[in-house]
């Protein structure tokens, strides 16, 4: 009898990961950026295949005003994502079905964006197929297909270090272990040939370097990433000729720093794929250019250019946000082709004006307004906030009528994460209605935010606020390398930690719209619904 895995990992649950790349904001933008045209639906209709945890389905389905689907067979994690989704009321519905039944569902809406996150590189050619067949069958014309895979030629060097480990994890070592410790043994019996000086790790001293890597990496994500029974790295034209069944064509890359030739591509190499006609072909020389190895990318069903003139109106009406102190904002990009400086007279303008007024959103049109910004040409003040947004120091951000809708979701889902944080630290992500997204929150900030929903006003009272939870959980924290011992010199190290947060973290993630109200509700709204379709 098969089993309901199909040899996907599901001994251990994948990590409480958040893809910005997979929220509607960036997408649209990652559109906008290309001059590429789109269905925008009201509400928007979002899929999700194959969701994990369901953090990153959840916190879109809070921050936005739409209907939320998605599935992920594995029943721990769709159980997961279902308790998530109450907390928030979001309209969203949860299931663990497996992508065969979702498509055979008669009660599927028409969809506006699909989305997928690694998995079509971890499941058969089959499971494949039937993806295409939802997108060809589901997928709005004009919307959008998100996915993202493991893709040669980058991965074509390491992928017999994998099938090493994989061998070994097969057969020399057995079931009873448990799947981690089998990983260990795996890995360190990859380190075992290398240290013998195998010829092959010789010849390609870079799989050597990749294995040291993988050695500290969460164990996971090592199962999901490299230890299922598929695994299949792809290049790029082969995923366009799958999904070309499905009516879709290649619009641009979800990684907004791909959009910039400059920092990946020499000037040799960009004058040669300048010369290349077919879209297919030009992107496939471009990852051999850049040794590609993981590709973020946005099909369309439908593709459409976008006239100049459409699309500078829109990108004016764009606002955008800093996520980060103005001060942690280096000037510098890393792509394919090195390390580069951005200009600093037109930079630091533009990070200063974007953190004035605490932060608040602007849009591109209130920035070339701006008296520090009126020398810019607008097409360098659109690139300098499309290359701020792909370094994740920026982010897109609603309208305040959808801000003002999403607040009660995104709030009364943050009070569980919250509330959750005080018994584990999975989960470092919270959601803001502003940018319709996710943002990096520790634990220990999480249980500061918390200390303020419960009426606590100041750093010293946050810090006497978690100590009990952390001191009831036989936790210390570490200075200098060595735990602190008594309760008065812990409470004085979270002290410190609270001020450095509300100095540096505060005033953003108020303007974020993340930090409660004392007294905020925990339950979900009552006008959501959570959804658990048979």
């Amino acid at each position: 009898m098969t089993s309901w895995t199909s040899g996907y990992v599901a001994e251990i649950d994948y990590t409480h990961g958040y893809y910005r790349e997979m929220s509607p904001l960036i997408l649209q933008l990652c559109m906008l950026s290309k001059h590429q045209a789109h269905r925008v639906g009201r509400p928007l209709r979002y899929l999700e295949l194959g969701f994990g945890q369901g953090l990153s389905l959840n916190i879109h389905a809070a921050t936005s005003d739409g209907e939320f689907w998605g599935t992920d067979f594995n029943p721990t994690q769709a159980a997961n994502a279902r308790e998530i989704a109450a907390a928030s009321g979001a309209d969203l519905t949860v299931l663990d079905q497996s992508f065969a039944e979702l498509a055979a569902r008669d009660d599927l809406p028409e969809f506006d964006v699909i989305a997928l996150h690694g998995i079509w590189s971890w499941i058969s050619d089959a499971n494949r197929r039937v993806i295409v067949d939802i997108a060809r069958r589901r997928l709005a014309v004009g919307g959008l297909f998100y996915i993202s895979y493991n893709t040669t030629p980058g991965w074509s060097a390491a992928m017999p270090l994998r099938h090493l480990m994989m061998l070994h994890l097969e057969r020399a070592s057995g079931e009873a272990q448990g799947l981690v410790p089998r990983i260990d043994a795996a890995v360190a019996f990859a380190q075992t040939v290398v240290d013998s000086n195998a010829l092959y790790f010789r010849a390609n001293p870079a799989v050597a370097e990749r294995l040291k890597a993988i050695k500290g990496q969460n164990r996971q994500y090592l199962a999901h990433e490299f230890f299922n029974a598929e695994w299949h790295p792809m290049p790029f034209s082969e995923v366009a000729d799958y999904l070309d069944a499905a009516k879709l064509s290649f619009a641009a890359s979800a990684n907004l720093l791909a959009h910039l030739d400059a920092i990946h591509l020499t000037a040799a190499q960009q004058q040669m794929l300048s010369a290349i006609a077919h879209p297919v072909l030009r992107e496939s020389v471009r990852d051999y250019c850049e040794n590609q190895q993981f590709r973020r990318d946005i099909f369309v069903k439908g593709a459409r250019a976008l006239p100049a003139a459409k699309q500078a109106e829109l990108m004016r009406s764009q606002r955008f946000v800093l996520v980060v102190p103005e001060a942690d904002v280096p000037l510098k990009v890393t792509g394919a082709a090195g390390e580069a400086t951005l200009q600093a007279d037109v930079y630091r303008p533009i990070i200063a004006a974007l953190a004035q007024n605490d932060h608040q959103p602007k849009s591109v049109a209130e920035l070339a307004a701006h008296a520090s910004l009126k020398a810019l040409q607008p097409t360098q003040l659109v690139q300098a906030l499309i290359v701020l947004t792909g370094l994740a120091h920026v982010h897109p951000a609603q309208d305040e009528q959808a801000v003002a809708a999403a607040k009660a979701k995104a709030d009364a889902l943050n009070a569980h994460l919250m509330e959750r944080a005080v018994f584990s630290g999975d989960v470092t992500f919270l959601a803001s209605p502003v940018i319709a997204g996710g943002v990096p929150v520790g634990r220990l900030q999480q249980l500061f935010l918390r200390a303020i929903r419960r009426g606590r006003k100041a750093p010293q009272e946050w810090a006497v606020d978690i100590w009990p939870i952390l001191e009831a959980q036989g936790q210390r924290l570490i200075k200098d390398g060595k735990p602190l011992a008594s309760s008065v010199d812990n409470i004085a190290e979270l002290t410190g930690m609270a001020q450095d947060f509300a100095a540096k973290r505060l005033a953003i993630l108020t303007a974020l719209q993340v930090v409660p109200q004392p007294g905020d509700a925990m339950t979900g709204t009552a006008s959501g619904r959570l959804r658990q379709a048979a």
